[in-house]
């Protein structure tokens, strides 16, 4: 049976490139973007960037789940760095910051949204297991209530995304990720 090869470090290099480019194009609000404009800010050929990613929506989804990759990491990273209260509010707001790069990808993931992808089922489960964990800490330090499990906290994010359509959005949601982190701290044993 043949074994796939490792990727040349160009290769590599040019993928990373592709991912960084295509997630900076979908931030700016361009739901739209073109491949070709992708590339160029990439600095590639088009056929480059069907050489990584078969269809615009193999490269979206790919931007989708290294975002998801990133985000999920970072909440065993921050409670290794901060208190388990200090470290969910942090990932609360990276959870805001993510939806913002989803605005620009809104129309683009509608459509895998159509298909039988799982990236958002596999997004959703990872999302709401970094939450747990979080959560879980913070129960055993008795910040947040232990009432309380990722999924249902990922639930109540959920109201962030549909905030995208308006002005100051991003102010809102983080106003509202901050009203959850008061809820979750009623009902502690030793609140902060």
């Amino acid at each position: 049976m043949p074994t796939s090869r490792p990727m040349r470090a160009d290769a590599r290099r040019n993928r990373e490139t592709l991912l960084s480019a295509a997630r900076q194009a979908f931030l700016d609000g361009g739901a739209e973007v073109h491949v070709e404009d992708i590339a160029r800010g990439a600095g590639v050929a088009v056929g480059t960037l069907y050489r990584h990613f078969e269809t615009r929506e193999a490269l979206i989804e790919e931007v989708w789940r290294s975002e998801v990759d990133e985000l999920c990491a970072a909440a065993d990273g921050l409670l290794d760095r901060f208190a388990p209260l200090d470290a969910l509010r942090r990932f609360l707001l990276l959870l805001v910051d993510h939806s913002a790069v989803g605005k620009g990808m809104s129309v683009a993931l509608e459509s895998i949204m159509a298909t039988d992808s799982p990236v958002f089922d596999d997004a959703r489960t990872r999302m709401a297991d970094a939450l747990t964990r979080l959560l879980d800490a913070g129960s055993a330090a008795g910040t947040v209530r232990g009432d309380v499990t990722g999924a249902t906290l990922l639930r109540a994010l959920g109201g962030v995304c549909t905030l995208r359509a308006t002005e100051g959005w991003i102010d809102e949601a983080r106003q509202i990720a901050g009203l959850l982190l008061d809820g979750l701290r009623h009902g502690a044993t030793h609140p902060a």
